[in-house]
C-alpha cells in the first residue's frame, strides 16, 4: 500500500509564526524546485532530522551535497512527533544481545547516549529556538508495569553504568504527573521534550550555512545505480558520487527491497486551547515529558505556550481514525479528568516507520547508496547521530555506522496485500495485553 502525505496542518507548523525566526524563513517562501541537470558529491533523500543532518554533517566536512524533499523540510514525521528525545532504541536491549552480542549492543545503547547529548549540542551550536525543556518520564498504570520499571532501572544501573535514570514511587511521581492513574515512574534527566518541526528546521538551516543546497517540492522518482549514481526527480537530475537515501515510511518505490522491511504506522496528537501557565503546571508540576509503558501508549507534555500536547493510539491500516479529536480527548480525559471543559484546538497525525524487531536498519544497497530508516518511535534524537554516522561512513569510517548495519532485518510477513491486516491481528493480542 502506498501511503499519502498526512495533512500539512499541526500545531507545530501553526506556531512557527511565534518564532521570529522562522517566520522571517516563511516570508521568504519555500526553498526552490530542483530543476535541470545538477552534478554533486552525495545527494540526500529527505528533508526530516536524519537527511539534514547527513547534509550538515558531510558539508562540515567539505562535500558538495544536494538535499531533495519531496514535500518541505520537517513535513513527515521529524516535524510532527510528539517531539520527545529519549535515550535507547525502540528494541530492547535484550533482544539486540541475541541479534548482535552483548559488546555491540552496549555500544548500541551508548551511541544512543551520544545520540542526547548531539541532540544538546546542536541547539546551542547553531542556537535553534526549539524549547527544549529537560526530563522524561516513563510511567506505570499497573503493578506489572512497577516491576518492569524496577528490572529496567537496575539494568541501566549495574549493567550500562547509566545513572541518569532513576525510580520515583506514587508519592514522588505526583511531583512531575498530577494524575491518579499512575502508581510510579522512571524519570531521567539526561532525556526531555522540544518542538520538533522548529529543531528540524534548525538543522536545516545549519546544513545550508555550511554549504549544503536543499531543494523542496523535488520528489525522488528514481535512481540508476552504477559508479555515478544518477538520480531522477520529476524537473530535474542529480549525478553524485554517493547517495543517502532517508525516505523512511515515504520510501514506496524509490527503494522496494527497503520497502519491504519496514511499515508506515499511523501515530496522533491532539493540542488543547491554551490553559494558562498555572492551571498547567497544576497537571505537569516539573514540565518533564511523560509516556505510560503500554504497548499503546499515551504521551504528553507541556508546549511553550501552555498547552497541553497528547499523543496516542496508532493505526497499522494506515487509515485514519474517524472523529480523531474525539477520541483523543477521551484519552486525555482519562488522565486528566479536570480538563473537561477545555477545547481541542489542533488534532493531527504522521506516520512512523517501524522494523518488524523495532531496532533501527542502517545499511548500503550498493557500495556507494547508504540508507537510514526504522527508527520505531525513537527517532528523535536518533535520527541526529544517524546522520552523522553515514557522513563518517562516506568519509572512509564506517566502524559506528558498521554496528547498526549489522542488526538483521527481515521482511513483513504476507506482501504487499496482506501485511497490514496480519500486523492488525497481531496487534490485538497486544491491545489486549494492554488492557488486561
Amino acid at each position: 500500500m502506498r501511503l499519502s502525505y498526512p495533512p500539512a496542518s499541526s500545531y507545530y507548523a501553526a506556531s512557527i509564526a511565534s518564532s521570529a525566526t522562522l517566520a522571517i524563513d516563511a516570508a521568504k517562501g519555500h526553498r526552490e524546485t530542483l530543476r535541470g541537470e545538477h552534478r554533486t558529491d552525495v545527494v540526500v533523500l529527505g528533508g526530516g532530522i536524519a537527511g539534514c543532518s547527513a547534509a550538515l554533517h558531510l558539508a562540515k566536512r567539505g562535500y558538495r551535497v544536494t538535499l531533495l524533499e519531496a514535500r518541505v523540510v520537517g513535513f513527515g514525521a521529524s516535524g510532527r512527533s510528539g517531539g520527545q528525545t529519549i535515550f535507547g532504541l525502540a528494541a530492547s536491549q535484550k533482544a539486540l544481545i541475541d541479534q548482535i552480542g552483548r559488546d555491540d549492543a552496549r555500544r548500541l545503547f551508548d551511541l544512543s547516549i551520544e545520540a542526547l547529548d548531539l541532540t544538546q549540542s546542536l541547539i546551542r551550536e547553531y542556537a535553534i529556538d526549539c524549547d527544549y525543556r529537560p526530563n522524561h518520564v516513563h510511567v506505570a498504570t499497573k503493578s506489572r508495569h512497577l516491576v518492569e520499571l524496577d528490572d529496567w532501572a537496575r539494568e541501566l544501573h549495574e549493567e550500562y553504568g547509566y545513572t541518569s535514570a532513576r525510580l520515583l514511587n506514587r508519592d514522588e511521581l505526583r511531583a512531575h504527573v498530577q494524575s491518579d492513574r499512575y502508581l510510579g515512574g522512571l524519570i531521567d534527566s539526561r532525556s526531555g521534550h522540544l518542538h520538533p518541526l522548529k529543531f528540524t528546521q534548525g538543522v536545516a538551516r545549519a546544513a545550508e550555512a555550511a554549504g549544503a543546497e536543499l531543494f523542496e517540492n523535488s520528489a525522488v522518482l528514481r535512481y540508476e545505480d552504477g559508479p555515478e549514481v544518477l538520480v531522477h526527480t520529476a524537473q530535474g537530475s542529480v549525478r553524485c558520487a554517493h547517495l543517502v537515501l532517508c525516505g523512511n515510511a515515504y520510501i514506496g518505490a524509490v527503494a522496494p527491497t527497503l520497502a519491504r522491511r519496514i511499515l508506515g504506522v499511523g501515530t496522533y496528537i491532539i493540542a488543547t486551547e491554551p490553559l494558562g501557565e498555572e492551571r498547567l503546571q497544576s497537571l505537569l508540576p516539573s514540565n518533564a515529558a511523560i509516556a505510560d509503558i503500554n504497548w499503546i501508549l499515551d504521551y504528553f507534555r507541556r508546549s511553550a505556550d501552555h498547552r497541553l500536547l497528547f499523543g496516542g493510539r496508532v493505526s497499522y491500516s494506515a487509515v485514519q481514525p474517524p472523529r480523531l479529536a474525539e477520541s483523543m480527548r477521551h484519552r486525555m480525559m482519562r488522565i486528566f479528568p479536570a480538563l473537561a471543559d477545555v477545547k481541542v484546538a489542533y488534532a493531527w497525525g504522521g506516520f512512523l516507520d517501524i522494523t518488524m524487531s523495532r531496532a533501527p536498519d542502517f545499511g548500503r544497497l550498493s557500495a556507494n547508496v547508504f540508507y537510514l530508516q526504522g527508527f520505531s518511535g525513537h527517532g528523535m534524537t536518533l535520527t541526529g547521530l544517524a546522520g552523522k554516522l553515514v557522513a563518517e561512513a562516506i568519509a572512509g569510517t564506517a566502524e559506528r555506522f558498521d554496528v547498526f548495519a549489522r542488526i538483521p532485518h527481515r521482511d513483513f510477513p504476507g506482501g504487499r496485500l496482506l501485511r497490514r491486516p496480519s500486523l492488525m491481528m497481531a496487534m490485538l493480542y497486544y491491545r489486549l495485553r494492554d488492557l488486561l
